[in-house]
C-alpha cells in the first residue's frame, strides 16, 4: 500500500516546514537514507534531514533553557526567518568562532548509523526494523528497545554506540509515517504511543487484510479501500507484497512533517532521561575536547607522572566552568606486565583525584605494555580527541602496531607520545634484554597514522614540554608544510589566512639553528625571548614560538638546520575546519544511497564526503561565505602530490557540504595519503585547511554487522562478515579479537579472493553468564595478505552492547517540550563460507548519476512552528 512519498512542490502557509523549492523533481521512494541520496532523487526530505533537523531543535530548546554562564540568553526571535545552523547555535550560545566540529561529528554518527540501516545485512531487509509487512507492534518493541539501549550506552560513557542505537531508532521512528498508512488516515500528530511502550498499539491490521485496490502506476491517489485500520507498506522480498499494495508518493511531505516532529520527541526523550548534561555529552555539545592521559607507572617515571598531574590540574582549574572545560576524561596506567584498568568520567573532580593516586612504583625495566593500554584509551576516548601517552620505554606489544593504527583512524584520535628517553642512548634504564635502536618505531608509526607526533625529551624538561598537552585540546588545527618534512637547505613554506590566530610552532630534534620569515620578510632565528614575529622558549632538544597576533597573511617560511631527523609542526587556533568521510553508491538495498566507509577500497568507486565547519567564521560577518574549489592528495610521509580533486557543493553554501569522486588511479594500489582543502574566504585570500588524521586505502572491504539489538548474559551471537576484493587476487589471514576476553569462533579463518569475488561467513559470539550488564564489547576482525607482507592488513571494529536479563526501564515522557523551535541484498547467516565470484560490486558501481553533483537540496528548518 505504502510508503507515502512524493516530490515537494509547494507548501500551504498553515504546514509545519518552509522549504526552499526551486523546482519540481520526480517523485522520491520512501525516506531516502543520507543527503547524498539526493543525487538519485534531488527532492526528496531524507533520514538525514530529519535526524539533524530534530537535533538542532532540541539543541536550540536547551540553549534557550539553559543560558550560558557570563553570557547573555539567546532568543527566540533572534532564530526565526533564518535557516537553523550549528555554526550558528554555537556561536550564539558559547561565542563567535567557537568551533562546532564535534557537535557535527556527532550529529555525523547518528546520521550515518540511521543510513547503515538500509544498507547493512543484518538490518536492511528485517520489517522489524522498518515499520514493514504489518509487523508493526514488533517495530514498536524494536524501536523502544534501540531508544533504551542508546540510554545505558550514554550512561556507560560509551557515545559511539550510543549514536550508533540512536540513529537506528531514528530510522526505524520515520519509517513508521513513511512505511504506514498513518498518514492517510488524516492524523496531524505523531502516533501518541509509538515511544512509549506501555501503551499498546490498536486497530491494527493483519496479513492478508484487503487495503487497497491494485495499482501499478508509480504513484496511486485514490485506491484506498475505506480502510480504517493502521497498516503498513513493504519492501524487500521477505516477505513478499500482498496483491493490492501500491505507494502513495504524494503523501511525502506530510509524513516528513509527522517523522521530523516525532524525531524530536525521541530526542526530548533521551534529554529528559540523560539530563541535560548527559544529554549534550551524547551529542557532543560543547566546543571543548576530551582528556586522555595513557601513563607508564613503572619507578623510573616520577617525573613524568608529575607533569602530568600538573597539566591536568592546570587544564581543569583554568577550564572549569567554562565553555571548554573537557567533558571527558580517560586514564589507563601500563608497567609491565599488566595494564589497565581504564578509568572514564565525566567529573573533573574525580579525574583528578584517581591521577592523584597514581605513583611510580616498582618495575623500572623495558619495555612495557604501552600499545595495549593505548589500545584500552582508544576504546573508550570519544572521537576527534587528543590522547597524551607519557613513558621512558620501547613498547614490549609492538605486535599491536596495525591495529592501533587502524583504530585510531576509525575514532579520528591524535596520539602524542612523550618519550622521556633519547631512542640513540644505551645508557639508562635497565634492560632484561639487548633493544634495537628502533625500539620505537612503532610509536612514530602510530603517530603518523593519527596526525600526532613523538617527542623526545629530557626528564628535566618534562614539566615544560608537556604544556602542549593544554594547547592541543584547546582545538587547534595542524597547517600543511611544503614539502611536509624537512629536507636540507630548503624551506618549509605554510600559509597564514585571516581566519587563523595563536599560531605557533614547534621544532624539535638534533637543531643548530632555525629561522621564520614572514610574507613581508622580517625574519627571527633560534634565540630565545621576545623576537619581531614571536617569543621562543626552548626546553632541550624541543623549541616552542608562539606567533604574535595579528599574523601578517600570506606564505611563511621556516628554514631547519640539523643533525639527524628533526620535526616542525605549526599550528593555529581557528573555527573554520572540515570533517570527512568516504562513501560507496549503493543501489542494491531498499533505496539508493552512499554507503559510509571509515577509509576507502582499492579498485572500488569511492566519493569524498566533505562538511566545512565555521563558515560563519568570517573576519567581517557582511563578507560573501568562503569557498573551496578542490582537495589535494598528497602521499604519506613524504608528501609527493597524488592529484587535485574538484568538490561540487551539496545544497546551500551555508551548510558547508561538499562531494567528490576519488580517481580510480588513487584508489588502484593500498596505501596511505592526506587531504588537504583549498579554497578562498569572501575577500579572495587563499584558504589550506590539512585533515587532522591521513588516510589509507585498503586492500579489501571487511563488513563486520552483528545482532540489531544488545546481547545478553549466557547467550550465543551470531555475527556476520563479508570479505571483498575489487584489485586483485587476495591470498588472506583473518584473526578475531575481543575486548574483553569472550570466546569468539568463527568459520573463516583463511580465503582466497579473485578480483570481484566475495566471502561470507559468520562468527559466534560466546556471552558469558558473568558478563557485567550494562557494558560494551568491542570486536575486531583482521585480514593479513599472506602473500604481500608489506601490504598493512585490513580492520574491521564492531561494538555491541551487553544487557542484563531485567526489563529494561520505560522511557518517560519528557519534561521538556517536544514542539519544534524551529523547523527547518546479501546473503543473510551462512553456516558456511560463501564465496561469489564476480560480484564483489553488486549495487556498489558507480552509476551515471553518481558523476554529476548539483541537485537542489530542499533544506528543512527556515521557519517557527
Amino acid at each position: 500500500m505504502l510508503p507515502t512519498d512524493e516530490p515537494l512542490s509547494h507548501l500551504g502557509p498553515s504546514l509545519l516546514l518552509l522549504l526552499q523549492l526551486q523546482l519540481l523533481l520526480p517523485p522520491a521512494s520512501a525516506f531516502f537514507p543520507n543527503i547524498w541520496s539526493l543525487l538519485a532523487a534531488p527532492g526528496s526530505i531524507t533520514h538525514q534531514d530529519l535526524t539533524e533537523e530534530a537535533a538542532l531543535n532540541v539543541t536550540l530548546q536547551l540553549f534557550l533553557e539553559q543560558p550560558p554562564p557570563g553570557r547573555p540568553p539567546l532568543r527566540l526571535e533572534d532564530f526565526l526567518g533564518r535557516t537553523l545552523l550549528a555554526d550558528n547555535l554555537f556561536a550564539a550560545y558559547f561565542g563567535p568562532g567557537s568551533p562546532s566540529r564535534r557537535f557535527r561529528a556527532a550529529l555525523g554518527e547518528v546520521s550515518r548509523a540511521n543510513a547503515a540501516q538500509d544498507f547493512l545485512p543484518t538490518s536492511r531487509n528485517d520489517p522489524d526494523l522498518h515499520f514493514d509487512a504489518e509487523r508493526l507492534g514488533q517495530g514498536r518493541t524494536r524501536l523502544v528497545g534501540a531508544l533504551g539501549e542508546t540510554v545505558v550506552a550514554a550512561r556507560a560513557l560509551d557515545h559511539t554506540l550510543a549514536r550508533q542505537r540512536l540513529g537506528a531508532a531514528l530510522h526505524a521512528l520515520q519509517d513508521f509515517y513513511s512505511h504506514s498508512n498513518w498518514v492517510e488516515m488524516g492524523k496531524q500528530q505523531p502516533h501518541p504511543h509509538l515511544l512509549w511502550p506501555r501503551q499498546g498499539l490498536r486497530n491494527l491490521a493483519q496479513v492478508g487484510d484487503p487495503t487497497c485496490s491494485d495499482c501499478e502506476e508509480l504513484s496511486c491517489p485514490g485506491n484506498l479501500l475505506g480502510f480504517t485500520l493502521l497498516t503498513s507498506g513493504y519492501f524487500g522480498t521477505h516477505p513478499s507484497k500482498p496483491p493490492g499494495f501500491s505507494p502513495h508518493h504524494m503523501l511525502h511531505l506530510q509524513a516528513a512533517k509527522l517523522a521530523l516532529l516525532a524525531s524530536i520527541q525521541a530526542f526530548s526523550l533521551l534529554r529528559s532521561r540523560l539530563g541535560d548534561r548527559g544529554f549534550s555529552r551524547l551529542l557532543d555539545i560543547t566546543p571543548a575536547s576530551s582528556l586522555s592521559f595513557v601513563l607508564d607507572t613503572t619507578g623510573s617515571m616520577g617525573e613524568e607522572i608529575n607533569a602530568a598531574k600538573i597539566q591536568a590540574r592546570h587544564i581543569v582549574e583554568q577550564r572549569r566552568g567554562g565553555p571548554m572545560e573537557p567533558t571527558h576524561y580517560v586514564l589507563v596506567p601500563f608497567h609491565d606486565p599488566g595494564f589497565g584498568p581504564v578509568f572514564t568520567t565525566s567529573d573533573p573532580d574525580s579525574f583528578w583525584q584517581q591521577l592523584n593516586e597514581i605513583h611510580a612504583l616498582g618495575g623500572g625495566d623495558e619495555p612495557e605494555m604501552c600499545l595495549s593500554a593505548l589500545e584500552l584509551a582508544l576504546l573508550h576516548t570519544p572521537p576527534l580527541s587528543d590522547i597524551f601517552v607519557f613513558t621512558d620505554a620501547s613498547p614490549k606489544d609492538a605486535f599491536l602496531t596495525n591495529r592501533v593504527e587502524s583504530l585510531t583512524q576509525e575514532r579520528r584520535c591524535r596520539v602524542t607520545f612523550l618519550v622521556t628517553e633519547d631512542p640513540s642512548r644505551v645508557q639508562g634504564r635497565p634492560r632484561r634484554e639487548v633493544l634495537s635502536p628502533l625500539r620505537f618505531e612503532p610509536y612514530e608509526a602510530v603517530a603518523l597514522a593519527s596526525g600526532g607526533e613523538v617527542i623526545f625529551t629530557k626528564d628535566r624538561y618534562i614539566r615544560d614540554v608537556a604544556a602542549i598537552v593544554g594547547d592541543s585540546i584547546a582545538d587547534l588545527v595542524t597547517l600543511p608544510l611544503e614539502p611536509p618534512v624537512v629536507v636540507p637547505e630548503r624551506p618549509l613554506v605554510f600559509s597564514v589566512d585571516g581566519l587563523l590566530q595563536r599560531v605557533t610552532v614547534r621544532i624539535h630534534g638534533e637543531v643548530s639553528s632555525f629561522w621564520i620569515r614572514n610574507p613581508a620578510g622580517v625574519s627571527q632565528g633560534q634565540e630565545e625571548g621576545e623576537g619581531p614575529l614571536g617569543h621562543t622558549r626552548r626546553f632541550g632538544q624541543f623549541w616552542m614560538v608562539s606567533m604574535n597576533d595579528p599574523l601578517q597573511t600570506g606564505t611563511w617560511e621556516i628554514q631547519v638546520t640539523a643533525k639527524g631527523t628533526s620535526r616542525v609542526r605549526v599550528q593555529a587556533q581557528t573555527s573554520l575546519d572540515f570533517l570527512f568521510h568516504f562513501g560507496i553508491p549503493r543501489e542494491d538495498g531498499p533505496h539508493p544511497g552512499l554507503y559510509p566507509l571509515t577509509q576507502p577500497v582499492a579498485g572500488l568507486q569511492t566519493q569524498l564526503l566533505v562538511e566545512v565547519t565555521g563558515l560563519g567564521s568570517r573576519g567581517n560577518p557582511g563578507d560573501p561565505l568562503p569557498h573551496f574549489s578542490h582537495v589535494v592528495l598528497r602521499g604519506v610521509p613524504h608528501g609527493a602530490e597524488l592529484g587535485r580533486v574538484p568538490l561540487e557543493p551539496m545544497g546551500p553554501r551555508e551548510r558547508g557540504l561538499l562531494a567528490a569522486s576519488l580517481p580510480p588511479t588513487l584508489l588502484s594500489t593500498a596505501g596511505p595519503f592526506s587531504l588537504e582543502l583549498i579554497g578562498q574566504d569572501g575577500v579572495g585570500q587563499g584558504l589550506h585547511r590539512a585533515a587532522p588524521q591521513p588516510c589509507a586505502v585498503v586492500p579489501v572491504l571487511l563488513e563486520l554487522s552483528g545482532p540489531p539489538g544488545f546481547l545478553a548474559p549466557g547467550t550465543k551471537a551470531p555475527l556476520s562478515l563479508r570479505i571483498a576484493s575489487f584489485s586483485g587476487p587476495q591470498d588472506l589471514d583473518l584473526r578475531t579479537y575481543v575486548n574483553p576476553s569472550f570466546a569468539l569462533t568463527s568459520n573463516l579463518s583463511r580465503v582466497r579472493l579473485e578480483q570481484n569475488e566475495s566471502a561470507w561467513g559468520c562468527l559466534w559470539l560466546k556471552v558469558p553468564d558473568t558478563a557485567a550488564s550494562d557494558s560494551v564489547v568491542m570486536v575486531t576482525v583482521t585480514a593479513t595478505d599472506r602473500e604481500a607482507s608489506t601490504v598493512p592488513p585490513t580492520h574491521a571494529f564492531l561494538r555491541l552492547l551487553v544487557l542484563g536479563p531485567a526489563p529494561q526501564d520505560q522511557l518517560p515522557a519528557p519534561v521538556h517540550s517536544t514542539d519544534p523551535v524551529l523547523t527547518t541484498t546479501s546473503p543473510a547467516f551462512h553456516l558456511s563460507t560463501l564465496v561469489t565470484p564476480g560480484r564483489a560490486g553488486g549495487g556498489l558501481v558507480s552509476n551515471p548519476w553518481w558523476g554529476t553533483v548539483g541537485a537542489v537540496l530542499l533544506l528543512l528548518g527556515l521557519a517557527s512552528w
